[in-house]
């Protein structure tokens, strides 16, 4: 099952937020192999707010970008061994489930290590080259029946530190090679087993299932030493016993680690470098989470996302140029979104993104949540400034009469008590007016402009003109834009100022105009998209 993010543009207004919500809701219920989730670019206006609360709807999660991170690829079905978990077992582990290393815990779960191939080979390398020995590696009797599928005869589960031996010489010669201690395996020989014990053997373990004579038990109880009766022969009874130790004995320290928020382009290097080619993922506690290998990081799947609302990668999530766009569904202009595969994506001139969405839901015999629905009503009313932008359809007319019914509200009364209560910006600063609705246009040149908007009642914000047109033109030098405008639109009287910073004499030549302290007055402008913007494009 695949995770999409449906996402608008970035400075979201309540067309991108209610997008995100309703089509999300939408995807899921048509969609049911796959999962949709809104999301947003940044935090919501004082408008969009209103509408969350008065709706109840939730505010979507904030999409930092949407560039792959560890979680996104990695493997959660993970092997993990405790760190007292014989050698023997995790090699099983290993083989069983097709992996080259297994992450060691501590008791609490914590992360303390890492058994590779490279560390079993190492060992396997070292005793083929010595005798072998547990001096440095005790390993338990407990651990010892436990990977010989054996049983205890004599003696209690203690620990051993002695050299191990397979006894194939002849019993006089035995007590040349052996010390106090060892852990001695052979077969029926009944010399053998005694003399053993006699050198003060610490385990015998007796191979072929030769279940020994009583005088044998008896004589190893009296000398301390246990006895271990194994149904393996005895080459294979020894590797097992070498296999008995405690995995922590030989894990390297230590491991790689990283977060599942990591971006793998972070991480990518750190694990290409290290000699297991893996690394953990692990929680605030280094509790294992995850393992990503080399494998993992080649050619990985990219995140999914559709955009609602935009189609310009200036406005849309960054890192949207390396994620599959799955769909577009807009009422702008094609911008310079690129995919790499053919996709749905729906370009159509109606008065507000969230029209397109109702009319899905209408399409498909289906009926949005109670408070979708009154999102999606605040985000048409919001763009077509209720009902009275030149960017106004039949279309959109008809999906708030549908809403009005489906909602049993009166929808220019729920406008204007929107409007009302967010058309104060008294309490902003100037720079927060200016970004809180701001759009981003390339232009021919290859150079760019900004256009922000703010939907007033009244004209007073116009008393704080020079402030923000001192705003504007910190704006326009920060980002190199040739024009940073803002619309002032007054939703009573049906008119916006403009007020620039840049280039205003072609502004004043794209409308005709001449401006005053760098307002131009636009009486009957009310849109962005459709009256402004198309101009400002085509006069730079």
């Amino acid at each position: 099952m695949a995770h999409v993010y449906v996402t608008g543009h970035r400075n979201p207004d309540t067309d991108t937020i209610a997008s995100a919500i309703g089509y999300a809701e939408f995807k899921n219920l048509v969609d049911p192999n796959n999962t949709y989730t809104p999301a947003r670019l940044g935090e919501p206006n004082t408008q969009t707010r209103w509408a969350l609360e008065k709706s109840g709807a939730e505010l979507p999660k904030l999409l930092n970008h949407i560039m792959l991170r560890v979680k996104d690829v990695m493997h959660t079905d993970l092997v993990i061994a405790r760190k007292d978990a014989p050698l023997r077992n995790v090699g099983l582990a290993m083989s069983k489930n097709n992996v080259s290393q297994v992450p060691i815990v501590d008791y609490d779960g914590s992360l303390i290590g890492i058994v590779t191939e490279r560390n079993l080979a190492r060992m396997y390398i070292r005793e083929s080259r010595e005798a072998s020995t547990f001096e440095g590696t005790p390993v338990s009797v407990g651990s010892m029946v436990d990977v010989l599928e054996g049983k205890l005869l004599v003696g209690e589960d203690k620990e051993t530190t002695g050299r191990l031996w397979v006894i194939s010489m002849g019993v006089e010669t035995m007590g040349t090679y052996m010390e106090h201690g060892d852990i001695v395996v052979v077969g029926d020989r009944e010399q053998a087993q005694k003399r053993a014990i006699e050198l003060g053997a610490g385990v015998l373990v007796i191979s072929n299932e030769s279940y020994p004579e009583d005088e044998i038990l008896e004589m190893a109880k009296k000398n301390g030493t246990t006895v271990i009766l194994s149904p393996l022969d005895s080459y294979v009874t020894s590797r097992m016993i070498q296999l008995s130790v405690p995995c922590w004995e030989i894990m390297s320290e230590n491991p790689l680690t990283v977060s599942p928020d990591d971006l793998l382009t972070d991480i990518t290097e750190q694990v290409m470098e290290i000699h297991y080619r893996a690394a953990i993922a692990v929680d605030d506690d280094n509790v294992p989470l995850g393992i990503i290998t080399r494998t993992d990081l080649l050619n990985p799947e990219p995140r999914k996302v559709l955009l609602v609302d935009h189609a310009e990668t200036g406005q849309s999530v960054p890192g949207v140029e390396k994620a599959q766009i799955v769909e577009i569904l807009d009422h702008h202009h094609i911008g310079d979104i690129e995919t790499s595969t053919p996709i749905a994506a729906t370009f159509d001139p109606v008065g507000s993104t969230a029209t397109l969405i109702i009319e899905r839901y209408k399409a498909n015999g289906l009926k949005p949540e109670e408070s979708t629905a009154k999102m999606l009503l605040a985000a048409i009313l919001s763009d077509t400034v209720i009902l009275n932008s030149p960017t106004t359809t039949g279309r959109d007319k008809e999906v708030v009469k549908y809403l009005e019914e489906l909602l049993d509200l009166d929808a220019e009364k729920f406008g204007m008590e929107m409007f009302e209560a967010s058309s104060d910006v008294s309490e902003l600063s100037a720079e927060e007016i200016i970004e809180r609705d701001s759009k981003e246009y390339a232009l021919g040149t290859g150079e760019k402009m900004s256009i922000s908007q703010v939907e007033t009642v009244g004209s007073g914000l116009l008393g704080r003109k020079d402030e923000l047109l001192g705003e504007l033109e910190k704006k326009r030098e920060k980002n190199g834009y040739l024009l940073s405008a803002l619309m002032v639109t007054d939703i009573i009287e049906g008119g916006t100022e403009l007020l620039c910073a840049g280039e205003r004499t072609i502004v004043e030549r794209a409308f005709d105009t001449t401006s005053k302290e760098g307002v131009i007055d636009l009486p009957g402008v009310m849109s962005r998209k459709k009256q402004v913007a198309p101009k400002l494009l085509a006069a730079f």
